[in-house]
């Protein structure tokens, strides 16, 4: 299996010793699956426009999360959006994670904004209110770290929503047969979150701060999510050695 991680952001310096980089989390996200000790993984920085080289060299492609806002004036943004419109026209596999799952909508010319209702960091719990064909495992609660303040605000049509909650209305979306997308982080450990929170306590509000360290006495399900997409990409050819 090729995977092609597309990524949109870098680890803060300061822990990056403990913590590695956002495609050493994407990679480890993947420990447990059978097989995926022999799976290739491919690093695009997408902000110096790496790509590869051919669109069908990967089996399947990640982004990373960022601190950028897909409706921010940069350059790379705007060709990280084509690309995807790319990979969305030859119909490749894409998850997208947080800042990826925004950039589903912009390339699907959607509304991407900041949420009203402010910061989402810690575990969020979202309720599961569509389980597609091709998910083999169905639970009724997703619990999943989040870090973020812009939120998808409107769908196409075909788009479902298997992942929701109040404060985070489309928190998981099956974009088509070959997009699939998640607000939340499933690469993050609960460390990670907790050291990022504190590095941010000047732009998050004490109580909104509070409640997300408080939430990360939840378990995630960061393998359920992993397997998932195992399942969306395409469980026999995912599997293969």
């Amino acid at each position: 299996m090729n995977v092609a991680i597309l990524q949109c952001d870098e680890v803060m310096a300061k822990l990056q010793p403990e913590f590695g980089q956002y495609q050493d989390m994407i990679q480890g996200m993947f420990s447990d699956i059978p097989g995926s000790s022999k799976w290739s993984f491919d690093c695009f920085d997408c902000r110096e426009g790496q790509y590869p080289d051919a669109l069908d060299l990967y089996d399947f492609y990640i982004t990373t999360g960022s601190k950028s806002s897909v409706y921010d004036d940069d350059p790379w943004i705007k060709q990280l959006i084509d690309f995807i419109q790319r990979l969305d026209t030859a119909g490749k596999k894409l998850i997208g994670i947080c800042f990826g799952h925004q950039l589903i909508a912009a390339a699907c010319q959607e509304m991407v904004a900041k949420s009203d209702r402010g910061w989402g960091v810690g575990v969020s719990t979202n309720r599961v209110i569509a389980t597609p064909g091709w998910m083999s495992e169905k639970v009724d609660e997703l619990h999943i770290i989040v870090s973020h303040q812009d939120q998808v605000l409107t769908l196409p049509s075909q788009a479902t929503v298997i992942a929701q909650s109040d404060f985070c209305p489309y928190f998981v979306v099956q974009w088509n047969d070959h997009f699939l997308s998640i607000q939340g982080h499933p690469e993050w450990a609960h460390d990670y979150s907790r050291a990022l929170m504190n590095k941010r306590r000047a732009i998050i509000p004490p109580e909104r701060l509070s409640s997300g360290l408080d939430s990360l006495r939840i378990a995630t399900d960061n393998r359920l999510f992993a397997r998932w997409i195992v399942d969306f990409v395409g469980r026999a050819s995912a599997l293969q050695a």
